[in-house]
């Protein structure tokens, strides 16, 4: 493991076991009422782009526990994972601003909740890549907004589909 990487590991023990463990809980919670989220327009990609971006968050945080990986190529796997979060942001957006509902307010807002992990993860994955231990502390506020912004969209969701 890179010295850099060392320094970060108990915060990634830490952020690999809570991610996990709300990325499953979030599943199971919304398991309860999948009939109506699946009614229910845009939530299920809101939900579906917050669970990828905990799952980038559990991704990153272990892989930064491989012994003997270098910034260099954790910079490109954090890169790669957050690509494939990403598309779920994206099309979660996409859906966000093709709703006709005139209820649905703050469009922007929905959608830069759920990109806000994803730009912390991907500027600190370049920065990674050309070897810039200062990376690590975006990967790690990365971590920490798809953690916060992964809680906020299940809590809408599940209230959503209760009103």
């Amino acid at each position: 493991m890179d010295s850099a990487l060392a320094g970060w590991s108990e915060f990634n023990v830490a952020m690999a076991g809570a991610s996990a463990a709300l990325a499953g809980l979030v599943i199971v919670a919304a398991s309860v009422n999948i009939d109506k989220i699946i009614r229910a327009g845009t939530l299920t990609a809101r939900l579906g782009a917050a669970i990828a971006s905990l799952v980038l968050a559990l991704a990153a945080s272990a892989v930064a526990l491989i012994p003997e990986l270098d910034l260099r190529w954790y910079g490109i796997i954090v890169l790669i994972c957050t690509i494939c979060a990403g598309v779920f942001q994206v099309h979660a957006m996409r859906l966000i601003m093709r709703d006709t509902d005139p209820e649905q307010q703050g469009r922007i807002a929905k959608s830069v909740l759920g990109f806000l992990p994803i730009a912390a993860y991907l500027v600190g994955g370049v920065m990674l890549v050309v070897s810039s231990s200062s990376g690590l502390v975006l990967a790690a506020a990365g971590c920490l907004l798809a953690i916060i912004s992964a809680i906020v969209v299940s809590w809408v969701v599940l209230v959503e589909v209760l009103r």
